[in-house]
């Protein structure tokens, strides 16, 4: 097959996949016309609403804790220390290597074994609870993947800005403040909006553990009307904030690289 023939079967194939996507979306937005209950938006819209927010405060909770736990892991997997560098490659390499699920149920049903040990130390409040575990989990494994995109980051700056700063002896904690994370700040901006989707579509996930966040909702609704369209819903609900993620990601990248166009 030459060339000129690959591209124009790809060009085919394409255009076809897109009038399928436009024909779903069609077919879509009629069920939804079709179907529309004025009666079960006002019954389960405020859930929706409710578990909208919880959805929204545990993704926010668990991204910020876990860009906070990235930073030391980061170090640690940049140190020339064989002690650091290992525990921080460990730890990167279990949580993701592992599903999150079972991440979620280690942290959730495994450590209720040790609810003696918890409470002599005064944390079993914090492990008895199912929204705190499923904090605690989403931020664990956040943390492992923003501390490789970190590390990816800070190692893409090329090595004559270090060299710059040496020259004019600034120190380590200066040069790394001042000049070497802004511009892996920059570099790392797409990769930690993508790790942001990521987490937004897994912290789905803490439903199975009744907490009940946007899908938790969704479940609960489902399982008292049965009716298929809390799920088109909820996943609307879903994509519109991964959009707002995405288009506000866009605007800060086009800002803060405004410098570099023509």
């Amino acid at each position: 097959m030459t060339l000129a023939r690959f591209v124009s079967c790809s060009s085919w194939l394409g255009l076809l996949t897109l009038l399928v996507w436009l024909g779903g979306g069609i077919g879509l937005a009629l069920y939804l016309v079709a179907v529309w209950d004025p009666e079960l938006v006002a019954r389960y819209g405020p859930l929706y609403l409710q578990g909208l927010r919880t959805t929204l405060i545990l993704v926010s909770l668990s991204f910020l804790c876990g860009m906070a736990l990235s930073v030391p892991i980061a170090a640690g997997r940049l140190s020339k220390n064989r002690v650091a560098r290992g525990l921080s490659s460990a730890y990167v390499g279990f949580f993701r290597g592992t599903p999150l699920i079972a991440q979620l149920f280690l942290i959730y049903y495994g450590f209720g074994t040790f609810r003696p040990a918890f409470e002599a130390v005064g944390l079993w409040w914090f492990f008895r609870e199912a929204w705190y575990c499923g904090v605690l989990a989403l931020a664990l494994n956040t943390a492992a993947y923003q501390s490789e995109i970190l590390r990816g980051a800070i190692l893409s700056i090329p090595k004559g800005q270090w060299e710059g700063a040496r020259s004019l002896a600034l120190p380590r904690s200066v040069t790394l403040r001042r000049i070497i994370a802004p511009q892996a700040l920059m570099v790392a901006l797409r990769p930690y909006a993508n790790e942001l989707i990521l987490l937004v579509k897994a912290s789905a996930i803490v439903a199975i553990i009744t907490v009940f966040d946007l899908f938790g909702e969704t479940r609960r609704a489902f399982s008292r009307t049965f009716d298929f369209q809390t799920y088109i819903w909820a996943a609307l609900f879903y994509l519109v904030i991964v959009e707002i993620v995405r288009n506000l990601t866009a605007r800060a990248e086009k800002r803060l690289t405004r410098h570099l166009q023509r």
